[in-house]
């Protein structure tokens, strides 16, 4: 069933770029951000526009093979290939960019990248106890002083302040829309869900998205409950940061008879849990919530299997799908351990899917999500 505030949706964010270089226009900063772990909330109070950078095209990742290995990572490369050819709307207009030292791909890839853009690195702690959250809150005041300098502003601790409530209205907005997957059959599809989550993190207009996101929520759960569908197998997908163009696997799964109800990625529901206490220190606030997020650079990474078992119970899922890209070492060490766990401990099927941006293994996936398929019937 169509729904028209997703196609409302839709159509406002085909003119992210347009907004985005209206806003450049009228005196506001960009700054761009590769990964979850960069707040939000230090580019908001220093009035400027955070944007996603991360590389989702296969089709910058040839040039950037002609400086990082062709072993890489595809998100390293499509990351890269981006600035060499100049073709991301979105890093041309960023101002500065926030780049976190996450793998050891996206860290060493920055420093090429500072040809190409001025770079503030964040050194990410990678492990999550009160020291780590000490020295990253020491990591974000460095980059409110170079934000400062950097647009001539004061980033004030109201300003700050004002920075987590709006993005708190932000999260749960987007939460109330992806938790309508919990109903049983799902009103969205996967790729609903993906294409949303993608779209939003390019609006610049942050009460703009809210209220659209509130109109898709309430439209939705009002016609949801009337609309009859066949109930498909409920499949959360976990892992490595997926995007319209890196979406093969979830586009594979729709196609051969499941349902993606639940995305555990950066892309998607990872940023929801990012809630903040809005009565504490905002810059130690940020940098607890921040840091608690479940990456595999994490070692040890505890919340990812407390999130995977809470996601798994709250939208009743059949089976967990983990997404791997070739060369992203930490995701494909952990597999092992989130099979065992989704195995022994949630007892559901789990399939690895290991692969890159490219088509050429998709009839390969195919046949093996095929067959896993037909196991769960």
């Amino acid at each position: 069933m169509p729904f028209k505030s997703l196609e409302t949706f839709n159509t406002v964010t085909d003119r992210n770029v347009l907004a985005l270089q209206e806003a450049k226009a009228a005196g506001r900063k960009v700054v761009g951000q590769y990964c979850i772990y960069s707040p939000l909330e230090i580019a908001l109070a220093a009035g400027a526009i955070p944007v996603s950078l991360c590389g989702t095209k296969n089709d910058s990742i040839a040039i950037a093979e002609s400086m990082l290995p062709r072993s890489l990572c595809p998100l390293v490369k499509s990351s890269f290939g981006f600035a060499l050819q100049d073709s991301c709307p979105y890093l041309a207009a960023s101002d500065i960019v926030v780049a976190d030292a996450t793998c050891d791909g996206k860290k060493k890839m920055y420093e090429l990248l500072n040809d190409y853009k001025p770079v503030v690195l964040l050194q990410l702690p990678q492990i999550q106890n009160e020291d780590a959250a000490l020295y990253w809150r020491g990591q974000f005041a460095g980059l409110v002083a170079r934000l400062e300098k950097e647009f001539s502003v004061s980033i004030s601790r109201e300003k700050l302040l004002d920075a987590v409530r709006l993005t708190n209205r932000l999260r749960r907005a987007l939460k109330g829309v992806l938790d309508l997957a919990r109903r049983k059959p799902s009103p969205l599809s996967g790729m609903d869900i993906l294409s949303l989550c993608f779209r939003a993190s390019f609006m610049p207009d942050y009460e703009q998205c809210i209220a659209l996101l509130d109109d898709i929520a309430r439209e939705i759960a009002n016609a949801a409950s009337a609309e009859a569908q066949t109930e498909c197998p409920r499949i959360l997908l976990t892992g490595v940061p997926t995007g319209m163009g890196s979406h093969k696997v979830v586009q594979l799964l729709e196609t051969c008879g499941a349902r993606v109800v639940c995305i555990d990625n950066c892309t998607c529901y990872k940023k929801v849990l990012l809630q903040m206490d809005e009565t504490r220190d905002p810059l130690s606030e940020l940098a607890d919530r921040y840091l608690a997020t479940h990456c595999s650079v994490m070692s040890p990474n505890p919340h990812r299997y407390e999130v995977l078992e809470a996601l798994a119970r709250d939208f009743q899922v059949d089976a967990v799908v983990d997404l791997t890209w070739q060369g992203c070492q930490t995701y494909d060490v952990e597999s092992w351990s989130v099979k065992k766990f989704v195995r022994e401990k949630l007892s559901l099927p789990f399939l690895q899917i290991v692969t890159d941006y490219s088509e050429t293994d998709t009839e390969q996936l195919k046949v093996r999500i095929e067959a896993f398929l037909e196991m769960l019937a």
